[in-house]
């Protein structure tokens, strides 16, 4: 089954409350019944068929090396972070941060959902029991990312408070004569803005990792 790190134990989250000085407590809730939170009785139904599910597999298709695939899901991998970690410019206004990060959370999803696809169709190719995993995979990408999504679509409002945070700060040393380089506060901010991005690309690839992780072991 594909992995998935809750939220709120997540480097993600850890990182965002660092930034924004926002305490996270554990919750006391047990991660099933976390999730179950997020399924509608119509969701359950679905998942219900999935896990019943006994799909027909031709066995000239069954078992492959799962080389090719964990070689495009690296180089994927590789091009976002590498996309994440360019230097753009040290803009002093948040909006222009704002659509950078948008712009880099809409090319995570462009990338990572086709991707997921083909593993599940290569899954769902190979063994009853992997093709099971596959229509499950399926269901619990279609319910928790709708979920993923809304969360996810808050990071760039808890990065908004950082980026104040850290512009007043400067401003308040400029005013009391502390003087100091005045745009290292900017730098950092792009700095960690670009850290909480990798986070996020980590979050993203948990799904795929557990998939190849499957494939490996039929």
């Amino acid at each position: 089954m594909s992995r998935r790190t809750g939220f709120t134990d997540s480097a993600l989250v850890r990182l965002l409350a660092r930034l924004t000085d926002i305490d996270v407590p554990e919750s006391r809730q047990g991660f099933a019944d976390r999730l179950s939170q997020w399924f509608g009785w119509t969701d359950a139904i679905s998942l219900s068929s999935a896990l019943e599910r006994s799909p027909a597999i031709s066995p000239s298709r069954a078992r492959a090396s799962a080389s090719a695939e964990e070689d495009e899901c690296a180089s994927v991998r590789a091009a976002l972070a590498k996309a994440i970690s360019e230097r753009g410019a040290f803009a002093s206004d948040f909006p222009s941060h704002r659509r950078r990060y948008i712009a880099r959370q809409q090319a995570m999803e462009t990338a990572i959902g086709p991707l997921r696809g083909r593993l599940r169709a290569r899954l769902a190719a190979a063994t009853p029991d992997l093709a099971r995993l596959a229509s499950l995979d399926a269901v619990m990408e279609q319910v928790l990312g709708v979920q993923e999504q809304r969360l996810l679509g808050t990071v760039p409002g808890l990065l908004e408070k950082h980026f104040k945070r850290l512009r007043e700060a400067e401003r308040s040393r400029d005013e009391s004569g502390g003087g100091g380089d005045s745009g290292a506060w900017l730098e950092l901010f792009c700095k960690d803005m670009q850290g909480v991005l990798l986070a996020e690309l980590d979050i993203r690839f948990q799904p795929l990792e557990g998939l190849l992780d499957a494939l490996r072991k039929s």
